[in-house]
């Protein structure tokens, strides 16, 4: 390999690192759930907002109108149950008004989300 090519892409991967190391999983969860949810309470979309998300009742905001079946799930959200979720909503809560949202297969991407929302956004 050119010496001049693998030096700029080495040097082009040192700057990337901070830029994503400081987005905290911003930008995960921009990707992969924005399109329906934000984090900004009272903020309901498509989706419910998942300001404080984590240690809340599901189907539990009084301002959003979730199926019946998440009404009745009994889930209250944790790290585990948000992976198993994000992974798999169907297989979490039956019934779901996830469509067309297939989950997130992989591990670390849904770690990073989680914690983003753990972080309030």
């Amino acid at each position: 390999m050119n010496k001049r090519l693998f030096a700029l892409m080495f040097v082009g991967g040192l700057t990337c690192t901070p830029a994503l190391a400081q987005d905290n999983g911003q930008t995960a969860f921009n990707n992969s759930c924005r399109t329906c949810h934000t984090m900004k309470e009272g903020d309901n979309r498509q989706g419910p907002n998942l300001a404080g998300i984590v240690g809340r009742k599901a189907g539990s905001l009084q301002d959003y109108n979730y199926s019946s079946s998440m009404k009745q799930s009994g889930i209250t959200w944790d790290e585990a149950n948000l992976d198993q979720f994000i992974a798999n909503p169907d297989q979490v809560v039956g019934g779901n008004s996830m469509k067309p949202y297939g989950g997130i297969t992989d591990a670390a991407q849904r770690k990073t989300i989680i914690e983003f929302l753990k972080s309030d956004g």
